[in-house]
């Protein structure tokens, strides 16, 4: 048998579709992260405007029409109130016209972003100058000095996605990627419950009181770590089920690919192309990084969507990873999920 006719017998038609799939990840992966963060620019970013009432129309209207939109202004009635809709995170942001002197107010928040406080912050004072007037900035929920350009809450979320897809996928290495029945589906998502609650909390201590890199509850992110290991475990999980080991890549296509860049971890979503604003509040790093940032430094308000969603994700995973456990075998991974589930010599059991 000459050369090229070993190479013909060992490369399958599964395993070349295999290889074409993990360089389309690739691909995808190269133009996901290079078109959103390319580039980053403000666009539309909520922001408010107190001003007296005579001017205050005509400066929205100004900052409405700056070049390339980078504002969505709106009246708000005083500074107190600006405040607090910054906390509540229903703006990034706020000038406070002074009615006597010519020294305005910029309200930011740097622990959404120093990245976009930044913008702001250059952006007001080009539009001041432009009126005679000066700025001065005042950062009314500060990002802690050891969180670097704010991204600590983003690498914290990280790590737990790749924990939570990491986990699902060595249990499908080592045990098969469909369960065998609903006990072994059962007892899969009891494991990841459990490494949930271990990877929630250790990357809550470590991020908190060991580095010291972020404020905030230690038990609310830990609560949060859970809830996130756990939503992307079970999805990795359930579409091992439906699909077999393309599902570990189809976890790293929505986690990796499609989740992380458009997570608002680097630059904060009102910098990012609009695809991805749009998708990132809907996956799991996204609101990830939405609620841990609000924990941190927002007093944990604006965290009911995010929760939903990442609960969302993991019911989603949970139900269809049990249903699937349900239905007939007969894909190429069942003989092997049936081998690895089949009583050992000594009476017990070799897979979860």
């Amino acid at each position: 048998m000459t050369f090229l006719d070993e190479v013909k017998n060992a490369v399958t038609p599964r395993a070349a579709l295999l290889v074409i799939g993990v360089l389309g990840l690739q691909l995808l992966f190269i133009a996901s992260y290079v078109g959103a963060l390319h580039k980053p620019k403000p666009t539309d970013v909520a922001f408010g405007v107190v001003a007296p009432q005579q001017m205050s129309q005509q400066l929205v209207s100004q900052l409405d029409g700056l070049p390339g939109g980078p504002l969505d202004p709106r009246t708000v009635s005083s500074e107190a109130e600006a405040r607090e809709q910054i906390m509540n995170r229903d703006i990034d942001g706020a000038l406070i016209v002074s009615p006597q002197g010519s020294t305005d107010t910029l309200l930011v928040a740097s622990g959404g972003g120093t990245v976009l406080s930044s913008a702001l912050e250059r952006i007001l004072t080009q539009v001041e100058a432009g009126q005679q007037r000066t700025v001065r900035t005042v950062d009314v929920a500060p990002a802690s000095p050891d969180d670097f350009d704010g991204l600590s809450s983003f690498y914290l979320v990280v790590g737990w996605c790749v924990g939570g897809y990491l986990c699902a996928s060595i249990l499908a290495i080592s045990a098969g990627t469909k369960p065998a029945n609903r006990q072994r589906a059962l007892i899969r998502t009891a494991v990841m419950a459990v490494y949930a609650v271990a990877g929630g909390i250790g990357g809550a201590v470590i991020i908190g009181p060991i580095l010291g890199a972020l404020p905030g509850s230690v038990w609310g992110l830990a609560g949060l770590g859970a809830l996130v290991v756990f939503s992307v475990g079970m999805i990795t999980l359930a579409l091992e089920a439906l699909t077999g080991i393309i599902g570990i890549g189809l976890a790293v296509l929505i986690i990796v690919i499609a989740g992380n860049p458009s997570a608002g971890g680097a630059f904060p979503l009102p910098m990012l192309p609009d695809f991805w604003r749009a998708i990132g509040p809907a996956l799991p790093p996204g609101a990830g990084t939405w609620a841990a940032r609000s924990i941190a430094y927002f007093r944990g308000n604006a965290v009911t969507g995010p929760l939903l969603v990442l609960s969302a994700w993991a019911v989603a995973g949970t139900a269809l990873t049990l249903l699937l456990s349900m239905r007939r075998r007969g894909g190429p991974d069942d003989g092997r999920t049936e081998a690895a589930s089949s009583p050992s010599p000594s009476g017990g059991s070799t897979a979860v």
